[in-house]
């Protein structure tokens, strides 16, 4: 018999949430190695599912559909394709890093354990549902852990940032909530009952102007996500407030959930209105992109520092996404995991870092490779992965967006380019201020990495060198259902009337008219 291999991955992780919070006298060590063992049994279980995954096949597969509320139409419909499959192995990968890099953490520990497991199963969760509905739960049911993981565990303005995280996120989702109901009642009126289910809604008929207000309430929710200028401001003060590991799963996966949302359900349900406003997207990307990079490089603490850089990448994965082309969408998704890698590995590095200086400001710094050789070298490795060195995971990403873009719209890749140049530049620059120069006293006799904290890095790095060097078994997986999509929105039925091709060529060997 099939196992029910996405069931045992969203909700294996709650397998020890109950555990870790009942057993009131339990050992803070016994807690830590729990959550260890559970969040490393569903990359097992992950890696169960990526095995049964059919990577010729461009729709859903390993569906599991089960009804949940007959009278209105709710299902729990779960489902992968090219483009989750990634970003659920991403999730289970980094999880158990995260746990393993939080072992310091004395205070509430089985509290904290228990909330990482349970941000786990709803990240997985929004990136496998296919009922709306449930997508919903799943989005909003991620607000609470996070704000408890940085408004309890973070640092001295943690209220403040937990707050405004909770509020711009609540924000979005009011309006996501409002656009699935309409669906549901225009599938009332054209399906003959309501649903959720993502496979029929694309398949309603929409008034153009209908379709691009659903299209821009969809949208906002998941800029938000991102996030998308200028609606960003919340991101800064999250990562600099949250502990290490909220950096990271905040960096690494929360990010992931509003381009995968804008990628699965606005160019699904809205191709025509995906086309529309392609061009002012593309422009908010490029303005991210630039915008992220310069701030970036005005900051002064580094958590900050690498919260900009995350606003100029996660602009790349939006440009590519709105290319709508092959390339740009590989890229895109690529990206998405190239940009948890690269950008969690900076954070986990930068926190085992502050756990020895306890001080953010780059200026208090320098010389500390001197110190921490070994450390300083998995910071540098984390840096140019992050600013697109070939052979390292996100050359490979960032070339399929600039090629993708540049086969759609010249103008904004050639602007697009100016931000790898800007990325290296306060890379480096905070590198440089950081680890060289001459060391304060204080400096001299800091801890270089421990064995704990080399297997945390460690297999990120090999990670990074496989999808830069050998990316061909993670690109053959996207590529037929980025076909399937790029087609869907290539060519469209424009305010309902005229017929617009989008002004590329097709892919070699791809043949057709584009």
């Amino acid at each position: 018999m099939d196992a029910p291999w996405l069931t045992l991955v969203i909700f294996l992780p709650l397998v020890g949430v109950p555990v870790l919070l009942l057993w009131r006298t339990m050992p803070d060590d016994t807690a830590r190695w729990i959550a260890l063992a559970v969040s490393l049994a569903v990359f097992l279980v992950s890696l169960g599912m990526l095995a049964n995954f059919d990577a010729s096949t461009p729709g859903f597969q390993l569906v599991e559909n089960v009804p949940w509320v007959r009278s209105i139409g709710l299902s729990y419909l779960v489902g992968v394709d090219g483009f989750s499959v990634w970003l659920v192995m991403i999730t289970t990968f980094l999880i158990p890093i995260s746990i393993a890099a939080s072992w310091k953490v004395e205070q509430n520990v089985r509290l904290f354990m228990a909330l990482a497991l349970l941000t786990e199963t709803v990240i997985l969760g929004a990136f496998l549902a296919l009922d709306l509905l449930l997508f919903f739960l799943f989005f909003e049911a991620l607000l609470v852990p996070m704000y408890l993981i940085i408004g309890l565990w973070g640092s001295k303005r943690r209220i403040y940032a937990a707050v405004k995280f909770f509020l711009f996120t609540m924000f979005g989702s009011a309006f996501l909530l409002v656009a699935i109901l309409i669906l549901y009642f225009k599938a009332t009126d054209q399906l003959g009952g309501g649903t959720f289910d993502l496979r029929q809604l694309e398949h309603l008929s929409l008034a153009t102007t209908t379709a691009r207000w659903l299209f821009s309430a969809f949208f906002v929710a998941f800029a938000v996500k991102v996030p998308l200028v200028p609606l960003h401001t919340w991101l800064p003060d999250a990562h600099t407030e949250a502990p290490t590991t909220g950096s990271v799963i905040l960096a690494a996966l929360l990010l992931k959930i509003g381009v995968y949302g804008i990628l699965r359900f606005n160019l699904t349900l809205f191709p025509e209105a995906s086309h529309y406003f392609a061009t002012t997207v593309g422009v908010l990307a490029v303005i991210g992109i630039i915008y992220g990079a310069i701030v970036a490089m005005m900051q002064t603490d580094m958590k900050r520092l690498i919260a900009y850089s995350s606003v100029s990448h996660m602009g790349f994965v939006v440009l590519g996404i709105f290319a709508f082309t092959p390339e740009g969408m590989d890229g895109a998704v690529l990206q998405m995991v190239n940009h948890g890698l690269s950008t969690g590995m900076l954070f986990l590095v930068f926190g085992m870092l502050y756990e020895r200086t306890h001080t953010r400001e780059i200026s208090e710094l320098g010389g500390i490779a001197g110190a921490t050789p070994v450390l300083a070298g998995a910071f540098v490795v984390a840096m140019l992965s992050s600013i697109g060195l070939p052979g390292l995971n996100n050359f490979v990403g960032e070339f399929l967006v600039l090629v993708g873009t540049f086969r759609s719209h010249l103008a904004l890749g050639s602007v697009a380019v100016s931000g790898v140049v800007l990325g290296a530049i306060y890379m480096l620059w905070a590198y440089q201020r950081s680890f060289q120069g001459s060391a304060r006293d204080a400096w001299s006799s800091l801890r270089d990495l421990t064995r704990r904290e080399a297997a945390i890095v460690v297999p990120i790095v090999a990670v990074m060198l496989w999808i830069g060097l050998y990316p061909r078994p993670f690109l053959s997986r996207l590529e037929s259902t980025s076909e399937s999509v790029a087609r869907r929105v290539r060519t469209v039925q424009v305010g309902g009337t005229t017929t617009r091709p989008l002004a590329f060529a097709p892919r070699p060997g791809e043949g057709g008219t584009p």
